[in-house]
């Protein structure tokens, strides 16, 4: 492809871990009840329009919690909504932690993770989820105050790593974000969590000449 891959980045939810994709799937991992589908869709969409301020660190998970709770017409209270954003990472990917160390062990390239994530989950992926702790470089957006697609992050990312442009290969689930991370310069590549991301991301890493 003509390109000097010098950095590889992943996303973390999608790629790396196995996460719930629906209100539904949160509350079966959670062990809550689903109320009804009124009240689930009402809930997701909540959690869709906070989750960029709680994704940056501009609300705190108790007000996070306590707006979604409100959204369900208190069906849910906020202890059950926090159960359920606890159960959302569910496992790594079989095979994402042998990729992780085959590129950690290159000396031609350095390894990332940049996630739209919040404290509360941030925390847990040294201990529970081990894979993201183990690259080089980990960000995520509550630590920049900045979330995916824009470009900002993408900026402080770069200046943090020391990579630039298409000196990094980016692996996302998330469309979108995909084609920020293209339009700053970056090489970027769907990964499809329904699939098998190790397989797909070695495929990728082959064709860039970095496997």
């Amino acid at each position: 492809m003509g390109h000097d891959i010098r950095l590889v980045c992943f996303d973390w939810g999608g790629v790396l871990l196995k996460i719930c994709r629906t209100w539904e799937e949160g509350c079966q991992a959670a062990g809550v009840s689903v109320c009804n589908k009124k009240a689930a869709k009402k809930c997701m969409n909540k959690l869709d329009e906070l989750s960029k301020r709680f994704h940056t660190g501009q609300m705190s998970d108790k007000a996070f919690f306590r707006n979604i709770a409100k959204a369900s017409d208190d069906l849910y209270d906020a202890e059950e909504i926090r159960a359920i954003h606890d159960a959302w990472l569910l496992e790594e990917f079989p095979g994402v932690l042998e990729l992780v160390t085959d590129l950690n062990a290159l000396a031609t390239v350095s390894t990332a993770l940049l996630s739209n994530t919040n404290a509360l989950h941030w925390a847990r992926r040294e201990e529970e989820f081990t894979v993201a702790s183990t690259l080089e470089h980990q960000h995520a957006s509550h630590l920049f105050g900045l979330a995916k697609p824009d470009e900002k992050i993408f900026a402080a990312f770069e200046r943090r790593v020391g990579c630039a442009g298409d000196q990094i290969l980016f692996f996302e689930d998330t469309e979108a974000n995909v084609e920020a991370a293209r339009e700053f310069g970056w090489c970027a590549e769907l990964i499809d969590p329904l699939g098998d991301p190790a397989k797909q991301m070695r495929k990728h890493l082959s064709t860039y000449s970095v496997l």
